[in-house]
């Protein structure tokens, strides 16, 4: 295991995503953790991530400076190697020139993070302070033209910095850099796998539930029936499987998945209509996270009524992923900035008496996806593109009526019929269109119309944490253009989504 501290860095997900690809567990951890509950945690390594603050601003982060002391091996990366060095006794001052970008490094000596590391070498920089004065027995293993200390290290306590951020694409030897800590410092074993975290998620949930009725919302998409999936093995038949039809859902979505669900998951499942209780309240609403917190709220109801219908049912089961928990909320309390809510993260209201079980709220969508083959789920489950919990209350922006729902329903399942039919549906992350809150002037059979944009959004990734628009034909979107203002009324204008998360996000709302 290695143990991630977060001091506020925009890459703390990526850290994480580095340290998963070698097949090694981690966890990320505010400053404030204790040096007895990292002892629990027993890590081969801890990484100091990098973040916004300098180290001498009254309300930067910190940790308990006795980490040091602890004879684990630390990595620190940026910020985290100028609390390193200042805790010591080193000076960290304001750079003389700011460092952003591209960046190259010399190696001044190879030490035991440069193995097999070729220089001058491209590296990510991004700081305003630097170290201006090193404890004693530091090193400096590397340097750039304007950075003197971009890599440093203490031999005998095993403690390492890197001024660049190894964990970037734009780092090209990052991966070597970090691979050297892992299993060169560290002594890491390629030990996590889905096999194992199937092995020990089954086991956590049997001692955690043990002879108690569990409930889980089940939306068809391959978290919660991977969720369903482990918890069946845990608990067998005191899990029951509640699926809500919100009236958010795309065109059919609930019959064929009612469908698909009965015949892939051999699981007891309810299938429960509230379009009424969820469409009402949302009327007139706009503000996205409204829209969220409502839903949200109108959700845990219906469950809380359906869980007093199953007598000694206890918990409530949910596919939280990773990437929710740290755009939901700071990552285990640490300055991370919140991106979004998701209405399954942060706990459930004092009033339900339900506890949670979120097996899956520590992998990426990629793992869960190798979990899900793990585990014989069946490739459609597998391979069905992300859909919010929200649905389309976020994808019709503005104001939520029955006919800009109906309207974007139709535009969507002709959006995915075009997708599947080409051949692109296992190849995007997501695709979806989005139906915007303005007009623009047509003309259709020599009429001048004035009617709806639709805007569609297709994105490559591999766990939602970044994305880039997918670069489909022109050829491919026109004739999704012709088909969409043809065929579906109410629309006379079709855009297309070029940007990339960063600075955007997937979802429009």
């Amino acid at each position: 295991m290695i143990l991630i501290i977060d001091f506020g860095s925009q890459y703390n997900q990526l850290i994480a995503r580095r340290v998963r690809e070698h097949h090694i567990y981690c966890q990320i951890e505010p400053p404030d953790i204790t040096t007895n509950h990292i002892k629990s945690l027993k890590p081969e390594g801890i990484i100091l991530s990098g973040g916004p603050s300098s180290i001498y601003e009254k309300q930067s982060p910190k940790i308990d400076t006795a980490i040091f002391d602890m004879k684990i091996p630390i990595l620190g990366i940026c910020y985290g190697m100028q609390f390193m060095i200042g805790s010591m006794g080193g000076v960290v001052k304001r750079a003389e020139k700011r460092e952003y970008g591209f960046a190259e490094f010399n190696i001044k000596y190879k030490g035991d993070l440069f193995t097999r590391v070729n220089t001058p070498a491209k590296c990510w920089m991004s700081h305003g302070d630097s170290i201006d004065k090193l404890p004693g027995s530091f090193k400096i293993t590397a340097s750039t033209l304007n950075t003197k200390v971009a890599a440093i290290e203490h031999k005998k306590k095993k403690l390492y910095g890197l001024q660049f951020h190894p964990e970037v694409e734009h780092t090209p030897q990052g991966k070597t850099i970090l691979r050297n800590f892992f299993f060169g410092v560290c002594g890491c074993k390629r030990s996590f796998t889905m096999k194992s975290f199937a092995k020990n998620a089954v086991s956590q949930i049997k001692e955690t539930v043990k002879e108690k009725k569990v409930i889980l919302g089940l939306s068809g998409g391959v978290d919660s029936s991977v969720t369903a999936l482990l918890l069946h093995r845990a608990v067998g038949k005191n899990l029951t499987c509640i699926f809500v039809d919100n009236g958010l859902l795309r065109k059919d979505e609930a019959n064929k998945l009612k469908a698909t669900l009965k015949q892939n998951l051999k699981i007891n499942i309810r299938f429960v209509s509230a379009k009424n209780k969820f469409l009402k309240p949302l009327a007139n609403i706009t503000d996205p996270e409204k829209k969220r917190k409502i839903i949200g709220k109108i959700f845990l109801e219906v469950f809380e009524n359906e869980a007093k219908k199953i007598k000694g049912a206890e918990y409530l089961a949910q596919g939280t992923l990773y990437p929710d928990v740290i755009e939901s909320i700071s990552a285990f309390g640490g300055p991370t900035s919140v991106i979004k809510s998701h209405h399954n993260v942060g706990g459930l209201p004092k009033k339900m008496k339900l506890k949670l079980v979120e097996p899956l709220k520590r992998l990426f969508k990629d793992e869960v996806r190798q979990l899900g083959r793990e585990l014989c789920l069946s490739e459609e489950l597998i391979w069905r593109q992300p859909f919010p919990g929200p649905g389309l209350a976020i994808r019709v922006i503005g104001k939520i009526t029955r006919k800009r729902l109906s309207i974007l329903r139709d535009v969507d399942d002709l959006l995915l019929e075009e997708i599947k039919k080409a051949g692109y549906y296992n190849k995007l992350w997501q695709s979806f269109a989005v139906l915007l809150p303005i007009k623009s002037v047509g003309v259709m059979g020599d009429m001048r119309t004035y009617e709806n944009i639709v805007a569609i959004r297709a994105v490559t990734s591999k766990d939602a944490m970044t994305a880039d628009w997918a670069k489909l034909p022109h050829k491919f979107l026109g004739i999704l253009s012709n088909r969409i203002i043809n065929e579906v009324n109410g629309v006379n204008r079709v855009v297309y989504d070029i940007s990339s998360k960063p600075p955007s996000t997937i979802e429009w709302e």
